[in-house]
């Protein structure tokens, strides 16, 4: 599904949306309710659904770098902390972990999420187990 956005620099930007978007929407709708959800909100759902996180939080730490050269427009939620325990990180590597947290936010990378921090550890190396 391809929805036009609005217009910037004289020409129409497109998005396209995940399912879990669609989902999202979907089920704010049938509430009747018309929330914007917050790309932080948007992370913490998307994370909480693909990696069934124990422990999961999302920092936007924007503000630390306002006015910097890859902050376009004063953009806001653009850089964010992301600390996420799952058992699905077991028998990952860093790298592994890394990529999982990655694909789950392609979408947000694709609209805007310029940077990320990530702490990514299996429920055991969080003294969960």
């Amino acid at each position: 599904m391809v929805i036009k956005q609005r217009k910037e620099s004289n020409r129409t930007k497109r998005r396209r949306f995940s399912i879990l978007d669609l989902l999202i929407w979907q089920t704010m709708g049938s509430r009747g309710a018309n929330v914007l959800l917050t790309r932080a909100s948007r992370i913490k759902s998307k994370l909480q659904t693909v990696l069934e996180a124990k422990i999961l939080e999302v920092e936007d730490v924007s503000y630390q770098h306002a006015g910097h050269a890859a902050v376009k427009d004063n953009a806001s939620e653009t850089h964010f902390n992301v600390k996420v325990v799952s058992g699905k990180f077991d028998g990952q590597n860093l790298v592994k972990r890394h990529r999982m947290v990655y694909d789950a936010l392609a979408d947000e990378l694709e609209s805007g999420l310029h940077a990320l921090s990530i702490v990514a550890k299996t429920p055991k190396e969080a003294g969960l187990s």
